[in-house]
């Protein structure tokens, strides 16, 4: 039996994740096309807090409902692991949004959704399609507080037995050439507090190295989608799809596609967002 063909029509450069999620599971990542927007937030900017004319974003975020045929919850994101659950009628409720950094639903038509110009776009559901997620993964999010994090949150959604049924799909965000960090970030990653008879010890992760290049005194870059892995399979996620940190999938050095903060807001004075969004029909 052939696929039911999806109810909605999106921008063809919009970015439709392939990994083995159940039919009634949607999920989309937008780019900088096709939206309303002028310099330098063209065309699809979708984020209403970075200097755009608000208009304009609500076209766009009109156009992104339109597209999805689904409500997208925006949130106020902080850089923190909080995840909250969106039910029916969140979107005209969450005014001013809320304050979190990943959300889930069970409920259709409710798009949980993220936005990004550089950090990790993050996509979950299950094999059975009962519920979806969405988590926005900067460093700081990523890192969490001894190891718990927000990848770590938003599984912990899902069960403690459901690892092995999960699935997850990690979008574009600054790549592993572009994305420099000091001392202080690679700490955070590198070093692990564990106990063993003599009691409580630092010790180093020796997996996280790898993911961290030497870039000058005190300065290194940093593979965020690689770290985002390593984190997803300590917590014992096998079925890890998307950016795999390759050129492509950087938005700081693919300029025509994709929004970059590090790259635009001091060149250009602003930058918009992307958006990734998970539904369910």
């Amino acid at each position: 039996m052939s696929p039911e063909a999806p109810p909605y029509t999106l921008h063809r450069d919009w970015i439709i994740p392939s990994w083995p999620a159940l039919a009634h599971v949607h999920a989309v990542c937008t780019t900088r096309a096709g939206g309303a927007s002028a310099a330098p937030f063209e065309s699809m900017n979708l984020g209403d807090h970075v200097g755009d004319d608000a208009q304009r974003v609500a076209q766009n975020r009109a156009l992104l409902r339109q597209a999805i045929r689904a409500e997208p919850v925006f949130l106020n994101q902080v850089h923190g692991i909080k995840v909250v659950e969106h039910g029916p009628g969140m979107a005209a409720a969450a005014h001013p949004p809320i304050e979190a950094d990943a959300c889930i639903t069970r409920h259709k038509g409710v798009a949980c959704t993220i936005m990004v110009a550089d950090c990790l776009p993050v996509l979950i559901t299950n094999r059975q399609g009962s519920r979806v997620g969405a988590a926005h993964a900067g460093w700081r999010g990523l890192a969490g507080v001894e190891k718990f994090g927000v990848l770590e949150a938003i599984c912990q959604q899902f069960g403690t037995s459901a690892a092995p049924d999960i699935l997850v799909w990690l979008g574009p965000c600054i790549g592993p050439l572009r994305f420099e960090v000091g001392d202080d970030v690679r700490d955070v990653f590198l070093t692990l507090n564990e106990r063993d008879s003599q009691g409580p010890k630092v010790v180093q992760d020796v997996q996280a190295h790898a993911l961290f290049q030497p870039h000058g005194p005190g300065k290194w870059l940093a593979n965020l989608a690689g770290l985002a892995r390593l984190r997803l399979r300590a917590a014992g996620i096998q079925h890890v799809y998307g950016n795999d940190g390759s050129p492509a999938w950087c938005t700081a050095s693919n300029p025509s596609r994709f929004f970059s903060h590090r790259r635009d807001a001091r060149a250009l004075g602003g930058s918009g967002r992307m958006a990734a969004s998970i539904w369910l029909s």
